[in-house]
């Protein structure tokens, strides 16, 4: 007797689709949606902070008051939604390895974008991109390192401090030089104390952001110690 084959493959893929469309629709969860959406937004962020604003609006001075409370407002949102998917991935237990691979990603793009684009204003000395991105390529060198032993380097609370402070560092620097903080001080009597000030707490934060960026670095060499064969006991003794 013969067997009718004909079709069957066809027949078997109709119920779920095609294994490749099965997994691209599973890695489409609101986690994952919420992280790209991130990062595609993130030039939006770029060209808010970077734009000729008075040459496009009809009312050059209202364009320059609200420039930078726009842009930072942006960046406050993007950086904001970090938590967001990491919520989402957790609670709808949806944690995926692409999710792992982009949400760190976002994060450091979103940083890296607002940092150059301070220099690129002339608000923010070079070295100080130089350090934090710096830090950034030698961590993720290190978590490749070991990876390819099998062993994964947590992030620390130090780590996750450094964040904290360097996001609330740039929106400081995005809005210290604001016409608002100026024309404010001016109507109190202040002069350019306000300004000064906010100046002043800008780089108090962002000196913060530094120490513990530096710190975090060295956290992680010192977890990554025994991949490296660098001569250093973590272990607690007993």
């Amino acid at each position: 007797m013969s067997v009718d084959t004909k079709n069957t493959a066809g027949k078997d893929e109709k119920p779920g689709g095609s294994p490749r469309n099965q997994n691209f629709k599973e890695l489409l969860t609101p986690a994952n949606i919420v992280t790209l959406v991130r990062i595609i937004l993130i030039p939006v962020f770029v060209v808010t902070l970077l734009a000729p604003w008075p040459i496009w609006f009809p009312d050059a001075s209202l364009a320059m008051v609200a420039k930078p409370w726009i842009a930072a407002a942006v960046f406050a949102l993007l950086a904001l939604s970090d938590s967001l998917d990491g919520y989402l991935a957790r609670s709808r237990n949806e944690v995926t390895t692409l999710g792992k691979f982009l949400d760190p990603l976002a994060d450091k793009i979103l940083v890296t974008a607002a940092l150059l684009a301070l220099i690129e204003l002339g608000t923010l000395p070079a070295w100080v991109a130089l350090i934090i991105i710096a830090r950034d390529f030698l961590v993720s060198g290190l978590r490749m390192v070991a990876s390819a032993e099998n062993q994964v380097i947590a992030a620390s609370r130090i780590g996750k401090s450094k964040t904290v402070f360097q996001i609330i560092a740039m929106i400081l620097f995005i809005i210290k030089d604001s016409p608002v903080i100026t024309d404010f001080s001016l109507q109190l009597g202040l002069g350019a104390m306000l300004t000064w000030l906010a100046n002043l707490l800008a780089w108090v934060i962002m000196g913060v952001a530094l120490l513990l960026t530096l710190l975090s670095l060295v956290d992680y060499f010192m977890k990554s110690s025994s991949v490296l064969g660098l001569p250093i006991d973590t272990k607690k003794k007993q």
